[in-house]
């Protein structure tokens, strides 16, 4: 309609008002209210999400750092073997170690192999039946059975070496095969775990008629053939301090308060030291770091819930975080602590001050390293209590977001009003566009009609001013 008005305009035949330009002002002045109310709504909305958004990325970022920092093992006192070629220490899960150790490795720990005649190929058939294999010590000429569970498969007709491998690694039971193409022919190699008591026997029961099964068994007290055993399950035998100790495994899981092996070699009669490394000097780096960090959270959160200016100065996400900060530093975070022992950050310096900001206190910090530089080191472990989980605890509290009452449930809330504002102000735009339309179309035939009685109005005047000049 506003091409209507523009052509009428050109024809000299219209009122010389821009029509278009007039309907489109009265449209966007009868909306102009609601639309800034709503523009003003979603730039709210956008700087609460950013807002509220930003804190929680900083306070993950936070954790995530000091789970780094923690699991990179520099927070607590590290193992080491003088040795290397002997052993490998570590510190079992939530545990601190301290002090030195002499180690002599006298053996290590074995799994009993055991192959079985030789075969034209792994394609070769066995015959059908069952295997059992049962678990125990076994000698040269000997086996006790430990009493553990016996292990049966089931060998179908038709079956090669290879079915057999594949059938005892489907058990996923203690033993595992393979078929080994030697130079006699193929063989079918089967290897237990480690330790003494995970030796064992293979017995074999032939369905009649297809034999072939009892070539795979093996008993050295039956009178197994001993070139068959491979190796014999044995348990290591080491000495920690001199005390003798036995590990069914390699691994000998923790052997005195903070302290596990990974034997990889003997040594003896010449043993070895194992201590722990001094981390006091990295703790207070840790600390320092971890009081500029929180401080950087706490800033953001001060501006963002200012209650003059703070975009989320009403939010229940940002103010339970300002709450569960502020509690940092009496919060319990080792409850299973020693008396005596440090259970709280405020035992490692963390001070909270009256505008809610941290500060560290290096003197609490260095008295409690030296008196307890173990206890300090067991809060900086990835275990279910200490520094790193407690922050954890909080940065996944404020990232809950069917949580109405987290950062992330806030998020939430204002994403969906932020969408419903969208829409509203689309509804909006689209009532103004038809006024406009219609308005539009109304004024082009007002402008039209003017037009066509100016025209008249003109014709007329034209024929009186020409009647009066004959007339002189």
């Amino acid at each position: 309609m506003a091409d209507v008005s523009s052509i009428v305009s050109a024809l000299g035949a219209g009122s010389g008002i821009d029509m278009a330009a007039l309907a489109n002002n009265l449209a966007t002045t009868q909306f102009q209210l609601r639309t800034e109310r709503l523009t003003a709504k979603s730039e709210t909305l956008e700087r609460q999400i950013s807002s509220a958004a930003s804190i929680k990325s900083t306070l993950s970022m936070l954790a995530s750092a000091m789970g780094d920092r923690v699991r990179s093992g520099d927070l607590a006192p590290a193992a080491s073997v003088t040795n290397p070629s002997v052993a490998s220490a570590s510190s079992p899960l939530g545990t601190t170690g301290k002090g030195s150790y002499t180690l002599e490795v006298l053996s290590l720990a074995s799994a009993q192999t055991l192959s079985t005649p030789a075969l034209a190929s792994a394609e070769s058939p066995v015959g059908a039946g069952s295997l059992t294999i049962r678990f125990g010590t076994t000698g040269a000429s000997s086996f006790s059975d430990s009493g553990k569970e016996p292990l049966t498969i089931d060998i179908p007709s038709g079956s090669t070496l290879a079915d057999v491998a594949a059938a005892i690694n489907g058990k996923n039971a203690g033993v595992t095969a393979y078929v080994a193409q030697t130079t006699t022919g193929a063989q079918l190699v089967m290897k237990g775990a480690e330790g003494a008591a995970n030796g064992f026997i293979v017995e074999a029961s032939e369905t009649p008629g297809e034999e072939g099964l009892a070539a795979l068994a093996w008993n050295p007290a039956a009178g197994g053939t001993s070139a068959r055993l491979l190796s014999t399950a044995n348990n290591a035998n080491f000495k920690l301090d001199g005390l003798a100790m036995t590990s069914a495994s390699n691994t000998t899981g923790q052997v005195a308060p903070g302290l596990s092996l990974t034997l990889t070699g003997t040594n003896a009669g010449a043993p070895t030291q194992v201590s722990f490394s001094e981390p006091s000097a990295n703790l207070s780096s840790a600390m320092e770091d971890f009081v500029s960090a929180l401080n950087e959270v706490v800033g953001q959160l001060r501006a963002a819930t200012d209650p003059l200016s703070g975009d989320l100065s009403r939010d229940p996400g940002a103010k339970a975080l300002q709450r569960a900060l502020s509690q940092l530093g009496s919060t319990v975070i080792m409850p299973s602590a020693a008396d005596g022992a440090p259970r709280t950050l405020a035992d490692l310096g963390l001070a909270t001050q009256r505008d809610g900001t941290f500060t560290l206190d290096t003197a609490r910090l260095q008295a409690t390293l030296e008196r307890d530089p173990a206890g300090v080191a067991a809060m900086f472990t990835p275990g279910l209590y200490g520094v790193y989980s407690t922050l954890d605890a909080i940065s996944r509290a404020a990232s809950k977001t069917g949580d109405p009452g987290s950062l992330a449930g806030s998020i939430t809330r204002y994403q969906t009003l932020s969408s419903t504002v969208s829409e509203e102000t689309t509804e909006l735009a689209d009532k103004q566009e038809a006024l406009r339309a219609s308005l539009s179309a109304r004024f082009a035939k007002a402008d039209t009609k003017i037009g066509a009685s100016q025209s008249t109005l003109s014709f007329l005047k034209a024929q009186i001013d020409a009647w009066n000049g004959s007339g002189e």
